[in-house]
């Protein structure tokens, strides 16, 4: 780790060091999505019985964070097109590890509402968007199998670290484990500056022109939006899905071992949907897998209208963790299929922004709806309108005319 690697107009995929940088990559997502991200799933629950804050209160406060990454979304694929990953994702990672142990002082709700502002900007500069555009910019002849190795790392987030955290709540409480929590975002901090490679000087003026233009291009096609209607839908999904998954199951009376291990599940099924993508690729275009893919979340979704069981969690899981991890891998790769690669980030940021801001309102909203409703019966008819909508707006954008 001495050295930084060397500056590269676009370094091939193959050889140790292109490798290294990718695994490097990969591990400070799996890092930053199982701390900044998952980690609020099983804090929330001891936060709500030591501080008396309410479910909705708790939340409101997740939703201001992701609002806060949604609005700074743009802005960093903007700099990370003009500037390169390195330094944004450095001082991203430093920032989560100041404010997680922060939030482990954490004792006034306005204080916590703050705290969760400044987090939203730090989930900005590290997870999957800022991720995927220093792939594409590192190897921009070989960004697929870049991002399929990223988010085949980090579809391990949820596995690793729901289970890992409330082992530390169990052992050590939750104030401690954040404290865990902030020292493995410096770990992300260092694979960032070390790993990532800086941009060469005078690259940024001589692109500057072709990605405004690039830009300009995308936000005029039919393409853009109904993606961008797609990938809201499905952030409200995944949103849910991600933060109240556990509180439903625990409403319906499963304990919590089982639903735990019921959740486990779902980061290997991301897996295994994508290396069923890499295999399928072979043969199938993206549009097709993606298109099956959205399918499955109709049903996943479908199952949580059944009555709940150990067996109903796990089918939940294994239908609704496959197509998550092809999509995600279908996310990260459609930009530069159907827009090309130039302004990756710029357009990637501006077609993440809206999804980012779904996700934001996505747990207030879901929280307000299971208590207007007194229970979650309505939250899932709603998930489940959702993915059709997902669905029907990605099979327009797909079917349009191409670049």
């Amino acid at each position: 780790m001495g050295k930084s690697p060397t500056p590269h107009a676009g370094l091939e995929l193959r050889g140790r060091q292109a490798w290294t940088i990718v695994w490097g990559v990969s591990t400070a997502q799996l890092i930053s999505w199982g701390t900044l991200y998952y980690g609020f799933a099983v804090l929330v629950v001891p936060m709500e019985r030591e501080l008396d804050w309410s479910r909705t209160e708790l939340n409101g406060a997740l939703s201001v964070g992701l609002l806060a990454a949604g609005l700074c979304t743009f802005a960093a694929g903007v700099w990370i097109d003009r500037h390169g990953a390195r330094g944004l994702m450095t001082l991203a990672s430093l920032a989560g590890a100041v404010l997680l142990a922060a939030w482990s002082w954490i004792g006034a709700l306005w204080a916590f509402y703050a705290l969760w502002a400044l987090m939203g900007v730090s989930m900005a500069g590290t997870l999957y968007e800022p991720a995927f555009a220093a792939m594409t910019r590192t190897f921009p002849r070989d960004f697929r199998r870049a991002i399929t190795a990223v988010t085949l790392v980090g579809g391990f987030a949820s596995t690793v670290f729901i289970p890992l955290i409330q082992l530390l709540v169990d052992r050590i409480g939750w104030r401690d484990a954040l404290l865990v929590m902030a020292a493995c975002n410096l770990l992300c901090a260092l694979l960032h500056w070390f790993l990532i490679p800086p941009v060469i000087t005078g690259d940024n003026a001589r692109n500057a022109p072709r990605d405004r233009d690039a830009l300009h291009t995308a936000l005029r096609r039919p393409a853009f939006w109904g993606l961008a209607v797609c990938f809201t839908a499905l952030s409200l999904v995944f949103t849910a899905v991600g933060f109240h998954l556990v509180p439903l199951m625990l409403e319906r009376g499963l304990p919590m071992a089982t639903i735990v291990a019921g959740y486990a599940v779902i980061g290997p099924m991301q897996v295994a949907g994508r290396l069923l993508f890499v295999a399928l690729s072979r043969f199938l275009p993206t549009r097709l897998i993606g298109t099956a893919s959205l399918a499955l979340y109709p049903v996943a979704i479908a199952v949580l209208l059944l009555p709940a069981s150990g067996t109903t969690l796990v089918a939940f899981a294994i239908i609704y963790g496959l197509p998550n991890g092809i999509v995600t891998i279908v996310r990260g790769t459609i930009v530069p299929e159907l827009f090309g690669p130039a302004a990756y980030g710029a357009i990637s940021g501006a077609l993440s922004t809206p999804s980012i801001l779904a996700r934001a309102a996505g747990p207030f909203l879901v929280a307000l709806l299971w208590a207007l409703a007194g229970g979650y019966g309505a939250v899932v008819w709603t998930l489940l309108g959702l993915s059709l909508a997902a669905l029907a707006f990605w099979i327009t954008a797909v079917s349009g005319r191409r670049t």
